[in-house]
């Protein structure tokens, strides 16, 4: 016989789409509740790609790919703005008006 596990006890992945409202209200959201909750994924990530005893480099590249679409993402709007037609008129002014961009 299966054993019924409290609904406060459950992991995301076991909470029904019906009992989601009541799982989330469970949960301790205090700020001793959050880093708690930080401090394990950090070592549940940690175990799980840096300290294993054959490892590779899965882990770092992930932490770098997540670096740099961060920074991709914060610095998006700047990068867009500096590729404008507006940015390039000074070639156009120069004297040939027939240069082609491409």
């Amino acid at each position: 016989m299966a054993s019924v596990v409290p609904l406060k006890d459950r992991k995301l992945l076991e909470v029904k789409l019906g009992e989601l409202p009541s799982w989330i209200l469970m949960r301790d959201f205090s700020p001793s509740g959050i880093f708690g909750a930080f401090r394990r994924g950090y070592y549940r990530y940690y175990n799980k790609y840096i300290n294993v005893k054959k490892g590779s480099i899965a882990g770092l590249t992930m932490v770098l790919a997540c670096y740099v679409v961060f920074n991709y993402t914060v610095s998006y709007k700047e990068l867009n703005s500096a590729d404008t037609p507006a940015d390039r008129s000074w070639v156009i002014s120069e004297g040939n008006s027939k240069a082609c961009f491409g």
